[in-house]
């Protein structure tokens, strides 16, 4: 501990984010303090620290830290790192992937709607994030039925509209039917659909409506007629909770055994317009004043749309800060409150509940799938008469296209769930041509030619195909010593299963779990090795084509693909983007642009 306590003498008394790292130099922790020294200091000496910092302090090794100039710096500090080290000891939403968002392009003349999972300062417009994609394409499918906004990725001038202006789902400002200001109106209605300003829309298409009528274009008249009575529908599933017409989020959670659900209302123009859940983990030792913080740090450093007022169900520390931060994100004044009584607290109360739902819905769900899977280990057992419980079981499957890029997979299922970490993918060597049972061969054979020293042995192993895949597969389990290992050829087009001993193929009780989870396998299994086929593919395709063109040579394309990321990228990058890459030169750019993308 001497070099620590010689480095907690030493930390300055300024704001910061610190850094705790374990003994092999991994981070762990991460924390912002407005004071480093009194902070960092702090878990050294408190004798009434919980088990989880109790933990956290044996496995400190070393602290590393950055000063700031403020607080808020170090908010915005704090999150990123959370973010892209995911330290242990850190508590951070479940599964902490990238949320889709709705975003308007307003940097581009005539803007689309697309997806996106990531929000960048390019003058956009961002709406989310949706933790549900189904919900979030529902609403894009809606808008793009309501409004005729261009769909297509690239745009370019042209002497005839496309299909979709026939049908009346497109403007078709490419060749010249719409002016830019009022394809711009548009953008501006749709923008007010998504902000809960519905009101505001139906009275523009009103007097749009009664203008076109006034002029005797009685067809769009009849067309804004249609938009306005679909607008009224959404509007009848809002409810209407204050009549102030605010913009406000409201958060609250529910606990349950060291997870919390969290859940979010979005109220704008006094409408609530939409709702998402979310689930932090490790959380049994934080107070509800801490689970509260952690979420709202992490939830709005990367959330677009902001409102004035945050409604929360607990307070939160560093609440200064934190409303500073979010001005400066927002570029508008957010208040967070934590109502005591009224209607505020009606609805955070109305939203708790919500949560609490979702959390036992969740815990439910949760305990019938643990069930499940148990019995259907036991059946499967007893249906394939088995002499011990099928704990392990390992997945085969093979795929080609053509008799072209051939690879294998193997997926482990433990006690009837994923064992992703011991996943494994087979690109097949010796094998020319489209032959299943040798490509089998050679997988099973470089799999079990490591026997139990990479990964345990399984309890039953199954093989997608028939008895011709099966024999295939038994004869390497043979040569290598594990024909004792029980071994079935699952068929896909009706659930067959067949045995090496056995001349009629079993079948399972349909409804039955343990058809289920054979199902789950084998499908597993089949995703598994299809795309590491379409990535070997997708690789041999951007080799071939950039291979083509001249001037690119290795270094070039290396640096496009570490740049671009793919080959669709490429084709959208413009010629200046392309000249900025390292190597690139004006006309080695024009090569590539002439050749990808015109």
């Amino acid at each position: 501990m001497t070099d620590i306590e010689d480095k907690l003498k030493r930390l300055p008394d300024k704001p910061g984010v610190y850094l705790m790292l374990s003994e092999e130099e991994k981070i762990i922790y991460v924390g912002k303090a407005s004071s480093l020294r009194s902070r960092v200091r702090s878990y050294f000496r408190d004798g009434n620290a919980s088990v989880k910092v109790s933990a956290l302090v044996r496995h400190i090794k070393d602290i590393d830290y950055i000063v700031t100039d403020t607080e808020v710096e170090a908010l915005i500090l704090e999150c990123n790192l959370i973010k892209k080290h995911r330290p242990k000891y850190n508590v951070f939403l479940k599964d902490d992937k990238t949320y889709p968002y709705i975003k308007i392009t307003l940097d581009e003349a005539y803007p689309r709607i697309v997806t996106t999972r990531r929000v960048k300062k390019d003058g956009a417009k961002y709406y989310g994030p949706y933790t549900s994609a189904g919900s979030l394409h529902e609403t894009i499918r809606l808008l793009r039925r309501l409004f005729p906004i261009r769909t297509c990725k690239s745009f370019e001038k042209q002497q005839r509209a496309c299909l979709n202006y026939h049908i009346k789902r497109c403007l078709a400002p490419c060749a010249g039917n719409v002016s830019a200001a009022d394809y711009k109106d548009m953008i501006n209605e749709i923008m007010n659909f998504l902000e809960g300003k519905q009101e505001r829309l139906i009275k523009n298409l009103q007097e749009k409506m009664l203008k076109a009528a006034e002029n005797l274009q009685y067809e769009k008249a009849g067309e804004l007629r249609d938009q306005i009575k679909a607008v009224e529908k959404v509007l009848e599933k809002q409810k209407i909770v204050n009549a102030a017409e605010e913009d406000q989020d409201v958060i609250a959670f529910a606990r349950g055994s060291n997870e919390v659900c969290v859940q979010v209302f979005f109220i704008r123009n006094g409408k609530v317009v939409g709702r998402e859940h979310f689930f932090l983990d490790g959380t049994d030792s934080l107070s509800r004043s801490e689970v509260m913080t952690i979420f709202v740090k992490q939830y709005y450093s990367r959330v677009a749309d902001i409102p004035r007022k945050i409604l929360l169900q607990e307070p939160i520390e560093d609440k200064d800060v934190i409303e500073q931060w979010l001005k400066e994100k927002a570029s508008i004044r957010v208040v967070v409150q934590v109502p005591q009584m009224g209607e505020k607290l009606k609805l955070l109360e109305m939203v708790g509940r919500n949560a609490l739902l979702l959390l036992e819905e969740a815990q439910l769900s949760r305990q019938k799938k643990k069930l499940a899977d148990g019995e259907a280990i036991l059946q499967l057992k007893e249906y394939l008469k088995l002499t011990t419980l099928p704990i392990r079981i390992e997945c085969y499957d093979i795929s080609n296209i053509q008799g072209t890029s051939t690879v294998g997979s193997m997926v482990v299922f433990e006690k009837g769930k994923p064992l992703t970490d011991e996943y494994r993918r087979f690109k097949i060597n010796t094998v020319e041509g489209a032959n299943d049972y040798a490509s089998l061969q050679e997988m099973l054979y470089r799999r079990f030619k490591r026997g139990a020293g990479a990964a345990a042995l399984p309890d039953l192993v199954l093989i997608d195909g028939g008895k011709g895949q099966l024999s295939a597969a038994r004869d390497v389990m043979k040569l290598l010593g594990f024909a004792s290992i029980p071994a079935f050829g699952i068929a896909k087009k009706e659930e067959l299963l067949f045995t090496e001993n056995e001349q009629e193929p079993i079948r399972l009780p349909e409804n039955s779990e343990a058809l289920y989870l054979l199902q789950r396998i084998r499908d597993e299994a089949h995703r598994f090795a299809i795309t590491y086929h379409r990535q070997l593919r997708s690789k041999d395709s951007f080799r071939s084509l950039l291979d083509e063109i001249p001037g690119i040579g290795p270094k070039r394309k290396k640096a496009l693909l570490n740049r671009f990321g793919s080959l669709e990228n490429i084709r959208m990058a413009s010629l200046q983007e392309l000249e900025q890459v390292e190597g690139m030169n004006k006309k080695s750019a024009m090569q590539v642009y002439d050749y990808l993308c015109r």
